[in-house]
């Protein structure tokens, strides 16, 4: 009898050990099947009458699900009334983004490119011309302190750590949605940079402080790490940034007037924390949204003992870096004489 027992016990451990293994299976095989860098892309024509297991084996065939068992079942769980018609389907969809498009009856997909260097409320300007969400929504989302708190960011807002990259997103999404898909895709990607998983929240908000300033200095990718490290070592000498990129984030997005077509002395003098000028050290946070070659310039930045640089070719974009002072104003006269005598 107490073999029996023992082995009832055993069989009923094995059992819940199956189905702990079978309930992640079932929860992992609805995860988008690749990241939005490796995905790919597929028209999917679902003519009328067509039912939702020819769908999900047409998925599976495709290479844009991980289980087409999975998706059937899901669906039938959920009562999924698809409709007829032709729908772009990308391999970094999870199952209830594929359901939702295929419920719309139209190819409703809009596909957002969102570049290096852009603000949020420039990038909320995209998303709103492109139908996804409102800017004002976005906003509001990307200031949502339950939201920030989850990603244990030391700030009052997501500027910074808004993933430029390209989005595939449903009409009248959600805004906290958006604001997530873009930020998981941040942490997704920052991974990619060496000894950035060492960091504390606040090292890191740091890192993208100057990230993002970075970002808007640098034109060529192998200049990055070096004004990366221009910025550190004015950092570590208690010497101001004096970064126009900052005057520039006053101008238009604390003040709200359009891009200078220059800054002038008396720009360089207004009254702000964001003033790189007038205050030494890094700005309160991020003054844009940066991409992983700025990211990673200020992760792994040059060893120079250069304090300063200047553009000297804005065709190229290619600048002149100088340890000191009287260098950096010779090389500008030299600029100045060139571009007059032209």
């Amino acid at each position: 009898m107490k073999k029996f027992f023992i082995a009832v016990a055993v069989c009923v451990f094995l059992l819940l050990i199956a189905s702990a293994g079978g309930m992640w299976w079932w929860f992992s095989a609805q995860k988008p099947l690749t990241s939005s860098d490796t995905a790919i892309s597929c028209q999917i024509e679902v003519p009328k009458g067509t039912t939702l297991r020819a769908v999900a084996d047409n998925l599976k065939h495709q290479g844009l699900i991980r289980s087409n068992t999975v998706f059937y079942y899901q669906g039938r769980l959920d009562k999924v009334q698809i409709k007829s018609g032709t729908y772009t389907v990308s391999s970094d969809m999870s199952y209830n983004d594929i359901v939702a498009l295929l419920q719309t009856g139209t190819d409703a997909q809009l596909i957002v490119s969102i570049p290096e260097g852009l603000t949020a409320s420039k990038i909320g300007s995209i998303l709103e011309e492109k139908g996804v969400v409102s800017q004002s929504d976005f906003l509001s989302a990307v200031k949502n302190k339950e939201l920030i708190d989850s990603y244990h960011i030391p700030a009052e807002s997501l500027e910074g750590y808004l993933f430029p990259d390209t989005y595939y997103f449903l009409p009248d999404s959600d805004p906290k949605d958006v604001v997530r898909k873009i930020t998981d895709n941040f942490f997704e990607k920052i991974r990619t940079i060496e000894g950035i998983e060492n960091l504390t929240d606040e090292e890191l908000f740091e890192l993208v402080t100057l990230a993002s300033i970075v970002e808007r200095e640098y034109r060529v990718a192998s200049e990055a790490p070096i004004i990366a490290s221009v910025f550190k070592n004015r950092i570590e000498n208690n010497i101001g940034l004096y970064s126009c990129a900052t005057i520039e984030y006053i101008i238009t997005e604390i003040q709200g007037k359009p891009h200078p077509e220059i800054i002038t002395n008396k720009d360089l003098k207004i009254e702000n924390p964001y003033n790189t000028y007038m205050w030494r050290g890094l700005p309160p946070g991020p003054i844009s949204n940066p991409g992983l070659v700025a990211l990673t310039a200020v992760a792994h930045p040059a060893q120079t003992d250069y304090f300063y640089f200047r553009l000297i070719d804005p065709q190229t974009g290619t600048h002149h870096f100088s340890k000191d002072f009287e260098e950096h104003i010779d090389v500008g006269n030299l600029y100045t004489k060139k571009v007059s005598s032209n």
